[in-house]
């Protein structure tokens, strides 16, 4: 009997170790006009897509990161009406936003249109209501050029977005932040996938220092998913509300209540306050980019910076 076919995740390669994934049966795989793209079917996790070598979605567990990169930021802001999403193809986190009544439209720009008429495709589960859904605005473009030319602004800003590689690269940058907070009203919220701190603290500690260069308030919480080979997630926060991130949760409660109290699988308003309170090491690493931070306003060349990314891992 032929030995079944194994699909190496290539993320760690430099830290020296892979993980690999048993495939029961191949469903789709090509290489797109931006990245290499495998779909298939694992006996425990179900469907998973990689993209270039990286875990982005697993049928087992992608509900702790959708639900977190979304109710998180928009229950923190409390009255959210506008909301951008970069990246985030595979219309996951777009479902969890539009489950929010405050909302009155959903903005998203992803850049390869064959990845979000794949996920129509194959996962319909998130595509059929989105795009069900009048206050959803599909953009294809670049999220970048996007950002630092529109008119519209935004309550909440949720960056799911590829590896810092090829396409992905400028969304982890301090000029993509600049161009961000133009467009953010008063108050607003941006969060963005930040790699896994045990193994890319890096990343964790540039964001941090990058963020502050131009907004008074930046932080991250964290999730545990399985699938994301090192522990905790961060997800980076970023705001000139400082009062965002320390919502009582008699606050986060009522505000759900007032949203409908849709089912969660992994956020709960508790959920929800406790991602906020950080394992030593990884508040090590906030306070180490609070330390490399500008001591002066944002001026023209914090806004041209942009540093070398660590590898990291999502998304589509």
């Amino acid at each position: 009997m032929a030995e079944r076919r194994r699909i190496p995740e290539t993320l760690f390669d430099d830290l020296g170790f892979r993980m690999t994934y048993e495939v029961r049966r191949v469903i789709y795989e090509a290489e797109t006009e931006h990245q290499h793209l495998v779909l298939f079917e694992h006996p425990f996790f179900g469907k998973m897509l990689m993209l270039d070598g990286a875990t982005q979605v697993t049928t087992v567990d992608e509900f702790v990161y959708h639900e977190m990169m979304s109710h998180v930021p928009l229950l923190a802001h409390g009255h959210a009406e506008e909301v951008l999403i970069v990246g985030g193809g595979d219309c996951g986190v777009a479902e969890e936003v539009l489950k929010h009544k405050s909302v009155k439209r959903l903005t998203q720009v992803e850049i390869d249109a064959s990845v979000i008429e794949f996920s129509k495709r194959h996962f319909p589960e998130f595509t059929k209501p989105v795009f069900a859904d009048k206050r959803f605005d599909l953009i294809i473009a670049d999220g970048m050029k996007y950002v630092a030319k529109t008119r519209r602004r935004f309550d909440v800003i949720i960056v799911d977005s590829t590896d810092p590689l090829g396409p992905g690269k400028v969304l982890f940058s301090q000029k993509f932040y600049a161009v961000c907070s133009r467009c953010m009203t008063n108050g607003a919220v941006m969060v963005t996938q930040r790699g896994v701190p045990m193994l890319q603290s890096g990343e964790l500690t540039a964001a941090i220092a990058n963020f502050l260069k131009l907004f008074a308030d930046a932080y991250c919480y964290v999730a545990a998913i399985p699938t994301y080979v090192g522990g905790h997630l961060a997800i980076g926060w970023a705001t000139d509300n400082v009062k965002l991130r320390h919502a009582s949760l008699e606050t986060i409660t009522s505000r759900y209540d007032r949203a409908g109290r849709f089912p969660t699988k992994y956020w709960t308003p508790e959920v929800h306050v406790a991602a906020f309170a950080l394992p030593r090491f990884i508040a090590e690493k906030v306070a180490k980019g609070m330390q490399r931070r500008s001591t002066g306003a944002p001026g023209a060349a914090d806004r041209r910076f942009s540093g070398k990314a660590s590898p990291s891992r999502r998304r589509s």
